[in-house]
């Protein structure tokens, strides 16, 4: 076939055009806005779910001392580990960090204050002052570490839960009087949550510590985290004023 003949052809042939859409196929306006809603809502539930599931745990760190550390204990059962698991089963999503260093002071507490916040906690108990008892330590001098790291985990942002200790009478009335009052004003004085006492109903308790009679042992540690976990899941939910 000649191009003459062939653009002949395509002259006599008819051009195919879409044409308008017959009603018959068009969704009535009524009905195309409910289908856009709730397609709207579906693509947002959508969204909520993928966020959802990209958001991290909650951080928490223990910086503490070896009570923190699990001292004598295996790995699994230190205080972290218990705490974390504790309230993964009450449904929260939390990593709980181990900053506990065994024999730590508030001096030693307050020097690694950057190395433990390079794990970028959201929140933080802070426990220590125990070994400061112990030595002797002027109330003083722990009070001005404990207000340090305090307000500088303040300053990062971070929440703040103090767990009180309690001296022990070794050093008399006086310094256990003064010692004593360094915790609950700390959490005064910044506003931040407060637990009085860490080892709140294991302390002198045979059966739940170590032979030292210093140390809990995992009967002791899982008394701990029973006691202490509601403060923390206030803590963690900003409601430690309530």
């Amino acid at each position: 076939m000649t191009t003459i003949e062939q653009q002949k052809r395509a002259e006599r042939s008819p051009v195919w055009s879409p044409g308008p859409v017959p009603h018959r196929y068009a969704l009535p306006p009524g009905l195309f806005n409910r289908a856009r809603a709730a397609l709207l809502v579906a693509l947002t539930l959508i969204g909520t779910q993928i966020s959802a599931v990209a958001a991290e745990p909650v951080r928490l760190l223990v910086l503490g001392d070896s009570l923190a550390a699990g001292y004598g204990l295996p790995p699994e059962q230190a205080f972290p580990v218990r705490l974390q698991a504790k309230l993964r089963r009450d449904g929260l999503d939390v990593t709980v960090i181990n900053g506990g260093v065994s024999g730590d002071t508030s001096a030693g507490g307050r020097a690694r204050l950057d190395w433990a916040l390079a794990d970028k906690p959201d929140a933080a108990i802070v426990e220590l002052g125990g070994n400061d008892a112990l030595r002797g330590i002027a109330p003083a001098a722990t009070r001005a570490n404990l207000d340090a790291i305090v307000g500088r985990l303040k300053r990062e942002g971070v929440r703040v839960l103090v767990a009180g200790m309690l001296a022990p009478p070794n050093y008399g009335r006086d310094y256990e009087r003064e010692f004593d009052a360094i915790f609950p004003a700390i959490a005064k004085a910044h506003g931040v949550a407060f637990y009085p006492f860490f080892l709140d109903g294991v302390a002198t308790v045979p059966a739940l510590n170590q032979p030292d009679g210093i140390h809990p042992n995992e009967k002791g540690v899982a008394e701990i985290v029973d006691r202490i976990a509601p403060s923390v899941v206030r803590l963690l939910s900003g409601r430690h004023r309530d």
